[in-house]
């Protein structure tokens, strides 16, 4: 098992970046591919972006692509999320999640470990 804690969200304005940080606690980090995931008022979770195990395959929802970078640091167990140019309609709870995948698919059901959540809010 991985326990997963999220930070780094709050309050911004249009245009402004933002990286949020998930810190892993227990079973090995570099054994899980890293997500994450987001999650607006009266929508579904969907997916943001996932880097596999060692950091050499990157996927991105077309959302983000080009604003978002997704990181991660084996020897600190934390996953980052940078994204910059924030529009409003990127508000949400940001989440990030494990998968023992080595190169999981974007889909929900492929991560097994999922954090409580930031929230982001972009305001115009």
């Amino acid at each position: 098992q991985v326990q997963l804690v999220e930070s780094g969200g709050g309050l911004v304005q249009a245009g402004d970046s933002l990286r949020l940080s998930c810190a892993a606690a227990g079973r090995t980090f570099s054994y899980y591919t890293m997500g994450w995931f987001r999650q607006a008022p009266g929508k579904e979770r969907e997916f943001v972006a996932r880097m596999s195990r060692s950091g050499s395959s990157t996927v991105y929802a077309d959302s983000v692509k080009g604003r978002s970078t997704i990181s991660r640091d084996n020897a600190k167990n934390t996953v980052y999320l940078d994204m910059i140019s924030l529009k409003p309609e990127d508000t949400a709870v940001y989440f990030c999640a494990a998968s023992p995948l080595n190169y999981a698919t974007a889909s929900r059901s492929a991560f097994d470990y999922w954090g409580q959540g930031t929230q982001v809010t972009v305001s115009s």
